[in-house]
């Protein structure tokens, strides 16, 4: 796990400087970051570099020429520095939008602590943070409408949108190849790289099933059981998918270590305010706070039995998913009739979907035969 981060700039008068450093007292010496300086310049790209100098394993983003930012984690000595290039480039994102504003420092403690778990994130998590990104929801929602871009006019289309920001094209578009939603190829007659969109995300809230059918079996007392399912139902029957709602809940709970840990719980089981206490040991170190975005994203209920006794139930889960995007086929029908697509590339695209959709037919088990009678 990764024991410090710090932010470097380099200014073309004094060379390396430091702006900021979590934890406070981490340091690295000067002769180790002009190493750093001198791998990038290397390079001469944005992007990754790993350095091992005596016993300190670094990781350090670069963010360009024109910023020249220099995000450093500083590694286990067995961790693999490439593990966090996608969460380093967005945390990059991220600083450099708070380096004039004056609350970089206060932002760095809630940066590191998501930096840290990211190469252990699960599935789940790591479709939310991709969804959290806003780049990376921008061309999501560019290529539902339009089903394929040419990459080069993603990198214009990009820097119009953020003249004032920081966007590494290949490690954004990288995540999105990492998951799955979307295909780089070419088309017959083009020699520009096209990015085609394979896979969709769906996200919203569901009743927690499980609880829901057995209340007393997860630990709930018989006389609260019909309250329960009441709370649920009268939930669910005013509730409206949206956008703002599914990003809130992402960046609350499912991406707030503390919180996810006791998601996880509540998935499993309806408990009283002590069992949540047992998650200490597993990081949950302000479970008051914690609470508080239960309820501010109204994940949760309490039900008190006649004894006193309160009971933290779960209202709404959260489901994040890939689908595949069956109105593709629909927008690539449209934009043959309308001729505002070439026809190459639409093929194309009709041939990555069916590659898509004939892998996720492969990759779902199949479902077993009732024995003979």
């Amino acid at each position: 796990m990764p024991s410090g981060l710090v932010i470097m700039h380099w200014n073309e008068r004094v060379g390396v400087e430091v702006v900021a450093q979590y934890p406070p007292e981490v340091s690295i010496s000067e002769k180790v970051l002009m190493q750093l300086y001198s791998q990038h310049e290397f390079t001469g790209e944005p992007g990754l570099v790993s350095l091992i100098s005596g016993s300190m394993n670094l990781a350090s983003f670069y963010t360009g020429k024109e910023t020249a930012v220099y995000v450093i984690v500083i590694l286990a000595a067995d961790e693999d520095g490439d593990s966090y290039e996608e969460g380093l480039g967005e945390m990059s994102r991220q600083i450099l939008q708070n380096m004039d504003s004056g609350a970089l420092r206060s932002l760095l403690p809630s940066l590191f602590q998501r930096l840290s778990v990211y190469p252990t994130l699960n599935d789940e998590q790591r479709m939310s943070m991709l969804f959290q990104s806003d780049v990376k929801r921008m061309i999501l929602k560019r290529l539902r409408e339009e089903l394929m871009i040419i990459k080069s006019e993603i990198a214009i289309w990009m820097r119009d949108e953020y003249r004032d920001g920081f966007i590494d094209l290949e490690n954004t578009l990288s995540g999105l190849l990492k998951l799955g939603l979307i295909k780089s190829a070419t088309a017959k007659g083009l020699t520009s790289d096209i990015i085609f969109l394979v896979e969709d995300l769906i996200m919203l809230r569901r009743p927690p099933i499980d609880l829901v059918k057995d209340p007393v079996g997860h630990h709930l007392p018989e006389s609260l059981k019909q309250d329960y399912i009441t709370e649920v139902r009268t939930f669910f029957t005013s509730y409206v998918p949206s956008e703002e709602d599914s990003l809130s809940i992402i960046e609350k709970i499912i991406l707030h270590p503390q919180a996810y840990e006791v998601l996880k719980l509540l998935r499993e089981a309806i408990v009283t305010k002590n069992d949540i206490e047992k998650l200490r040991k597993k990081g949950v170190e302000d479970v008051d706070e914690v609470l508080r975005l239960f309820w501010e994203t109204k994940m949760i209920l309490v039900l008190r039995d006649d004894k006193g006794t309160e009971y933290f139930c779960l209202l709404s889960d959260f489901y994040i998913e890939k689908i595949f995007p069956r109105y593709a086929i629909d927008g690539v029908r449209d934009q043959y009739r309308n001729k505002s697509q070439n026809t190459n590339v639409l093929l194309k695209s009709l041939d990555l979907l069916k590659e898509e959709f004939n892998s996720i037919g492969k990759s779902e088990p199949k479902k077993s035969k009732a024995p003979a009678k």
